[in-house]
This record gives structure tokens, sequence and C-alpha cells, in this order.
């Protein structure tokens, strides 16, 4: 019950202090005459929203599925590599720095390749969000699968099971909190990718809406757009905390 009230009096906090700082924006635009183009006041952004809404929800959801496609994949993809890192030393040795340099180049200059690559669908947002998500995967993966504890450790190999009963009984619930945590921050990066992919080659989605809107100057647009990236880049956030407050509810009993 406790716990409830933190949470219910956190977010009327935080509904309390973005809608301050709604007010003071909407004050300050109105009040040193800012030109829409420079600034527009959040009510413009509210029309501009409400008069396309239809519109709006259909290209927020072609993003949000080519989020969460490069999400799920990387989360997949992301654990099996990181569970190769650990078992196979050749594995670590070979391929770990060729992953750390190639995450070290910015998705952005490699992302007209996939245009060239995979086509002008969805297929290359799919690939960029994927890019940029699947690192902090593997990092906490890696991180959750050498730090179960030892003796937990011992006792699953007393216990004298298979591999696989060993990994999946064993090694990875107790990796799966840094697993979860790998996941939160893989949200909000696959999201980043959808855009970028969106930028370079795309007829649809936020990022779409952003890069014709400003080539228009057409900033109520542009912030249409940006609020709904915020709302959904929450939304995505608060679905991957309640996961892993149910998959690890045993970190969380006060």
């Amino acid at each position: 019950m406790t716990r409830n009230s933190h949470a219910l009096r956190s977010l009327l906090m935080g509904l309390m202090s973005f809608g301050a700082l709604l007010l003071l924006w909407e004050a300050s635009v109105k009040g040193f005459n800012v030109r829409p183009v420079i600034m527009p006041a959040p009510s413009s952004i509210f029309w501009e929203l409400w008069g396309d809404l239809p519109w709006y929800l259909t290209n927020a959801g072609y993003t949000l599925l080519t989020t969460l496609v490069g999400f799920a994949l990387s989360v997949v993809i992301g654990v099996l590599i990181a569970v190769l890192l650990v078992s196979v030393p050749w594995f670590e040795s070979t391929i770990y720095p060729l992953i750390i340099s190639f995450n070290s180049v910015p998705k952005v200059a490699i992302a007209p390749l996939f245009v060239v690559w995979l086509g002008t669908g969805a297929e290359p947002q799919i690939a960029i969000a994927f890019l940029i998500a699947v690192f902090a995967i593997i990092v906490d993966a890696v991180h959750g699968l050498r730090s179960v504890p030892a003796d937990v450790m011992d006792l699953g190999r007393v216990l004298k099971g298979s591999r696989a009963d060993f990994f999946f009984k064993v090694r990875l619930p107790g990796a799966l909190p840094s697993i979860l945590s790998g996941m939160k921050v893989s949200i909000s990066l696959a999201l980043v990718g959808a855009i970028v992919g969106e930028f370079v080659a795309s007829q649809r989605g936020l990022g779409y809406i952003i890069l014709s809107a400003q080539g228009s100057f057409d900033t109520p647009r542009v912030f249409a757009a940006l609020f709904l990236l915020a709302a959904m880049g929450m939304l995505l956030f608060s679905a991957v905390g309640l996961l892993e407050r149910r998959l690890t509810h045993w970190r969380h009993i006060s």
C-alpha cells in the first residue's frame, strides 16, 4: 500500500511539474511575442495535434511498430551473443572487440547503406533500431551472467543437472536483473534508431513528419511529433520498468 501511494504521489508530482512548465511556456511565448516559427505556444501545438489526430496516430503507430520489432530483435540476439561471449572463450577474444569497434561507428553514417541493402520499406528502420539498441543488451547481459553469486553457482553444480538446466534455472535467473536493466536502456535507444531510420528514408512515421515539417518551417507540426515521441518513450520505458518489477519482484519486497 505504501509503495502504491508513493508511485501515485510521484505521478501526481510529475503531472503538476509538467503542467507548470506548459503554463510558463505559454506565458513566455505570449508575453514576449515569440513568432510561432521560432517557438510555438503549447496551445498551438495542441490544436495542431488535435486537428490531424488520426494522421499523427497512424504515423506514431508505424514508428512504434518498427521500434518494438528492432527492440525485440536486440533482446533475443543480444542475449544470445552475451551467452556465447561468456561461455566460449575464443568467441569473446575475437568477436567482442569487433562489437565494441562497430558500436563506436555513428549509425547515422551507415544508415544510407541499409537503404541500399534493404530498400525503402520498414526494414532499414528496424535494422538501425536493432543496431543502436543491441549493444546495451549485450553489455548488461554479459555483466549479469558473470555476476551470479559464487554460492549460487556452486549450488547449481552440486545439483548435477544438465548444462541446459544449469543455464535456465541458475545462471539466467541470476542475470535477469541486469538484462532487464539493459532492456530499459535499449527500448529508448530503439526508438532513437527508428527515428534515425525514418530521417534517412521513409514516407511514414514521426521521423518523417519532423523531417518534412522542418523543410517547410512548420514548427508547430515538429513539436506535435516531438510531444508524441516523448509520450511514446515514457510509455515504453514504463512498460519495461513494469516488466522488471514483475519478473524480479523479490528485489522490491520491503
